[in-house]
């Protein structure tokens, strides 16, 4: 598997995917060289891997493509080019490598790596040759390196509809709305027993088997978004964080932490379910139930929960003004943003329904010399099948 030193091209692009049908499921890769000059293939890889993640496989075909340059044009500079967040991030050393499974294949990636290597992040579309090789050997239809001008060439296809030319990294187009995805956490022991269960001050609860595997599939529906979207920003509580890294995991995002997300703190309530409190404290529920200024002995009021959100919210649209983010938090501060967002009064929250693992979407359009314009996009969605909505069609 050689090409002539003349036919060697200066520079070269590989462009690599993975995929798993199940995360961990049935795994393959796709690896894609080109002559970066014309474009034209150089090989192809297409080949499974047994059962392994999507994030083993996206790894394993970036392998698979830096081979295809060291065996087939060793001199040449290599740029390569990933629909994976987290491998070109990784590899271009701005994240840590915290998974002991990642860590040997990015050794062996950076070992296979000419210095110099470029790693650039591109939209799932601009990555179609790569993604149709992983879904052919999937399927049985294809397995192993193929090389242009050799006997079974004629596997080598280019796509007919190229993708158009990508903006950097980060860029934000001019006048984008900043978009917040909100996905409440799944369920917890607390939440089946209909307790109240609060934020950084209360007993934490972590997700039961049931709320991470609802977890799992808002995940999946979501993943589209990946491409699109910038970072997880959760609540610091226990049962958002375990939520948000179940969901950036499956999307190849980084994670971070907003406490001015956190779900209301309850005080001596929490814990308890709505007839115990209102069986121990009835004078305070009474009081708490008739004003939003009065919180339970050691907790928090909803005025003083509606503050602390806006303040969080407008902390996301000034770091990501332009961009998606998922953010993972809880049924107050949820429905809380909503009100703020449709600037209905707070009392409008005790009418909202809110399920354990939905996803709600407000977006804020600019509007120089006027406060920007909020849109509710969507509201308490769940996954197909469930509902209608459809994130790989959706544009925002």
């Amino acid at each position: 598997m050689t090409l002539e030193e003349r036919d060697r091209p200066a520079a070269v692009v590989v462009e690599a995917d993975g995929g798993s049908r199940g995360n961990p499921g049935p795994a393959a890769y796709g690896a894609v060289l080109k002559d970066a000059a014309t474009g034209e293939v150089i090989a192809e890889d297409g080949t499974t891997i047994g059962v392994a993640t999507n994030n083993v496989a996206e790894y394993s075909g970036l392998i698979a493509g830096l081979r295809l340059a060291a065996e087939l044009t060793p001199d040449a500079d290599v740029e390569v080019r990933m629909d994976s967040k987290l491998v070109v991030e990784q590899m271009s050393g701005r994240w840590r490598i915290k998974h002991p499974d990642m860590k040997p294949l990015a050794e062996e990636a950076g070992r296979l790596a000419p210095a110099g290597t470029t790693y650039t992040w591109v939209p799932r579309g601009a990555n179609k040759h790569a993604d149709r090789l992983v879904n052919e050997a999937l399927d049985g239809v294809r397995s192993g390196v193929t090389v242009a001008g050799g006997e079974d060439a004629s596997l080598i296809e280019e796509l007919q509809d190229p993708a158009p030319p990508l903006a950097r990294e980060g860029e934000v187009e001019p006048g984008a709305p900043t978009t917040l995805v909100l996905v409440r956490h799944g369920v917890t022991p607390h939440t089946t027993g209909k307790r109240f269960s609060g934020g950084l001050a209360s007993a934490n609860p972590g997700l039961s088997d049931d709320g991470r595997s609802q977890i799992r599939m808002t995940a999946d529906w979501l993943a589209p978004l990946a491409e699109r979207a910038a970072v997880v920003v959760a609540s610091p509580v226990r049962r958002t964080l375990e939520s948000a890294q179940i969901i950036a995991e499956t999307l190849g995002l980084p994670v971070e932490t907003e406490p001015g997300l956190a779900e209301m703190e309850f005080g001596r309530w929490d814990g308890l379910t709505f007839a115990e409190v209102a069986d121990r404290f009835p004078e305070e529920m009474e009081r708490w139930r008739g004003s939003l200024d009065v919180a339970p002995e050691g907790g928090e009021s909803f005025r003083v929960v509606e503050k602390r959100v806006a303040d969080a919210v407008a902390r996301l649209r000034e770091r990501y003004a332009g961009r998606t983010v998922i953010v993972v938090s809880h049924v107050t501060p949820i429905k809380t943003l909503v009100a703020h967002a449709l600037e209905a009064p707070l009392e409008s929250l005790f009418r909202m329904e809110l399920s354990p693992a939905s996803v709600s979407v407000v977006s804020f359009y600019p509007s120089p010399g006027e406060p920007d314009r909020a849109s509710l996009r969507l509201y308490n969605a769940l996954p197909p099948g469930r509902s209608g909505f459809d994130p790989a069609t959706t544009t925002w």
